[in-house]
């Protein structure tokens, strides 16, 4: 996955023939956990033995409720070729997922019923480049960031949100990091310094690249700071711009940073100390444009 650099891939059962499932980057982080409380006991090459369906079989018994429940295995989630994007995105969004499954409609001789992923970043390029097109009729998307009710914000602006905003140290474990993505079910946490200032976003996908040169193998979990885990990220991907704006930013110019390729969510700051006012990832921006 990281190789090819994706943070989910479609899981296809020989048994039965179809997509039955997605190993995500949320996987890689529970797996990860369960790899470091046995990598004393097993051998690493035995532990690169496991299949994904045991591991997607085990997480249901491991990460289950407090009452030793296991986790209920959900159908897959998919849509087809036939629905509209209102459709898709909604699918997405309800769901809490990143990506959902393209089916084909109609089968085919071929036996693959997948033809695509479908994304919400998908979706607005698409939008965009239909803006681009007919720009007129559209004016509300000249709406400043400070009027609109989108996106998730620090108590200190004043503004609701329906999620707590969250900020992490770069000192900060890297386990709590983890921590949050999952409890809050976000794709990404901003880094501050000791003055609350943005030094960089650590996003869930990031976990991928201790899987480079099995580092996952080499350290302790308990010991990684999110500094250092950064450090590892810039390593094997190289730095990455962190994408911002200002509640002064208009609906568009947020609109058209997020169509860019890779880019799922916008830090919004204040201009001379860059301390995080608040978050705009793709799915605020759905969820608003839907209603």
């Amino acid at each position: 996955m990281h190789d090819e650099g994706l943070s989910l891939v479609p899981l296809w059962d020989d048994h039965q023939g179809t997509i039955t499932g997605m190993l995500t980057a949320s996987d890689f982080v529970l797996i990860l956990r369960k790899l470091q409380r046995n990598i004393r006991s097993l051998g690493h090459e035995e532990l690169e033995m496991h299949p994904i369906s045991a591991w997607k079989e085990a997480k249901l018994q491991f990460y289950g409720g407090p009452d030793g429940a296991a986790m209920q295995r959900r159908p897959l989630i998919h849509v087809k070729d036939s629905d509209n994007l209102v459709d898709v995105a909604l699918t997405i969004i309800r769901n809490e997922i990143s990506s959902v499954p393209i089916f084909k409609s109609l089968p085919d001789s071929s036996g693959m019923p997948l033809l695509n992923l479908a994304t919400l970043s998908g979706i607005l390029k698409f939008l965009c480049s239909k803006l681009q097109e007919q720009p007129e009729g559209y004016s509300f998307l000249q709406n400043q960031l400070v009027s609109i009710p989108v996106g998730t914000w620090s108590p200190h602006t004043g503004r609701a949100s329906n999620r707590l905003l969250r900020t992490l140290r770069l000192s900060s474990p890297l386990n709590s990091c983890l921590d949050y993505l999952l409890q809050d079910r976000v794709s990404s946490i901003p880094i501050v310094d000791d003055n609350g200032s943005l030094r960089g976003v650590y996003s869930l996908s990031d976990i991928m690249a201790l899987a480079k040169n099995d580092v996952y193998a080499r350290i302790e979990l308990e010991q990684v700071t999110v500094q250092n885990a950064l450090d590892v990220q810039y390593q094997v991907n190289g730095r990455r711009q962190c994408h911002t704006c200002l509640q002064t930013s208009t609906l568009l110019e947020v609109l058209e940073e997020l169509s860019i390729p890779g880019v799922r969510r916008v830090v919004v700051v204040e201009p001379s100390t860059r301390f995080v006012e608040g978050i705009i990832s793709l799915r605020d921006i759905f969820t608003f444009l839907l209603g």
